[in-house]
């Protein structure tokens, strides 16, 4: 592939996977709960869920989804609703870090890799960045597997480095929440973050 190509992917990747969403909120509460411990499998999860969409985009499912235009304004709306709930619960929590998001407790790796994997498997932001935005960045009907395994490359590096961003600032912010005013600090912040994001999804 083109490293233009590549570049724009990656930018375009870097801003969906910063933006409020799921998975950030999932491994910043994570972080919050037990530091660093176990965020390295829930990433992976994660990471290869981006990557199973991309598959799925190669085989040719974006060309299909192009057909159905109404079906993503159904798709990006009922985004928009689930992130506006994420929002009301986040605000409403009680005062513990446990409430940030609901996510698994599990010290297994492969409990976490898993919710990461199914977390981003069935997000509806994740599948329209990869049914509905990539072919208009990347070329899938000459993608050849070198250039899949170059896009791949660059799902892990850039969610790798993006996620490890948050992990490292949630670990440091683990000492503001031993009290219920920073507790009710993070949750609040998060859930305006998510009420901006359902915004900005409702309206594109």
């Amino acid at each position: 592939m083109h490293l233009v190509d590549l570049i724009i992917f990656a930018a375009a990747l870097a801003l969906a996977a910063a933006s409020p969403g799921p998975s950030v909120i999932a491994i910043i509460a994570r972080t919050l709960v037990r530091g660093r411990e176990g965020s390295a499998p829930l990433v992976a999860g994660i990471v290869l869920g981006d990557m199973v969409w991309l598959a799925a985009a190669a085989l040719g499912l974006a060309a299909l989804a192009a057909t159905l235009g109404s079906l993503f304004v159904v798709v990006r709306l009922a985004a928009a609703a689930y992130l506006v709930y994420l929002a009301w619960k986040l605000w409403t929590a009680t005062a513990s870090a446990a409430e940030v998001v609901p996510i698994r407790e599990s010290d297994s790796r492969l409990g976490l890799f898993l919710t990461g994997l199914g977390m981003t498997l069935g997000n509806p932001k994740a599948m329209a960045f990869y049914l509905a935005l990539l072919p208009s960045i990347v070329d899938l009907n000459h993608l050849t597997l070198i250039g899949f395994a170059e896009l791949c490359g660059v799902i892990a590096v850039v969610l790798v480095a993006v996620f490890a961003t948050y992990v490292a600032l949630a670990h440091r912010a683990r000492r503001f929440v031993g009290s219920p005013r920073g507790v009710k600090l993070i949750n609040r912040t998060c859930g305006t973050a998510m009420a901006g994001a359902a915004v900005l999804v409702a309206t594109k």
